[in-house]
């Protein structure tokens, strides 16, 4: 009779094990896409932007997980900014890969869950215009240096040079968090909204922009 009570615990554990893993997803996935705020450089060339991300990864547990994100950043200029700087009908934007921590908070308030994320990455800022060709003696733009390349002294233009397309790819970081909302159930599909920064380190200077992201997460 004790073996057979004891083999009843058991099993009763077993089953209750498995319908509190039940609802625990093994893997994660995120989309989601929004408006990104500028800092530094970025909030005077460009503004407001759109971006969008899409990321994979690996739950440890119900609070620990890691996944690997794709992001792409809008940074078209202001149309004050191209026309004021000779780059009329030019077009930019950056791309990232990230590695991210993710620490989901244990208690939820009602329906709504939160979490926190950190990570690193490589960040790939790519800037095009037309094919111009610029010969001193000319001042030289601020964008031109900065996202151009173009090489510039005390403000102006230093040898004849080309105005077209230029790509600087560099190490950086993102952290930020959001909260998120179950859409069925079983909690497995979840609204959710998040705010990041995203900090690049670019030979030339720093790229910081703030994406705001409404999307899904299962």
């Amino acid at each position: 009779m004790r073996n057979r009570i004891l083999f009843l615990l058991a099993f009763c554990g077993f089953i209750a094990s498995a319908s509190a893993q039940s609802d625990f997803n093994r893997f994660n996935f995120t989309a989601g896409a929004g408006f990104g705020l500028g800092r530094g450089e970025v909030a005077d060339f460009v503004g407001n932007s759109f971006q969008g991300v899409v990321g994979g990864g690996v739950n440890f547990s119900r609070l620990f997980g890691v996944d690997a994100e794709y992001m792409y950043y809008d940074l078209n200029l202001k149309s004050t900014v191209s026309q004021s700087q000779s780059l009329n009908n030019s077009s930019a934007h950056m791309q990232s890969i990230s590695l991210d921590g993710i620490v989901n908070v244990p208690r939820h308030f009602g329906k709504l869950g939160a979490y926190g994320i950190f990570g690193v990455g490589f960040y790939a800022r790519t800037a095009s215009a037309n094919r111009e060709l610029l010969t001193p003696p000319i001042a030289c733009e601020q964008t031109w240096s900065r996202w151009w390349g173009i090489d510039c002294y005390n403000g102006v233009l230093q040898g004849q040079q080309l105005l077209s397309s230029y790509t600087k790819v560099a190490g950086g970081f993102n952290y930020g968090g959001g909260v998120t909302y179950p859409l069925y159930h079983r909690h497995s599909v979840k609204l959710y909204v998040e705010w990041r920064y995203h900090r690049a380190y670019q030979a030339d200077g720093k790229t910081i922009v703030m994406p705001i992201t409404i999307g899904l997460r299962w």
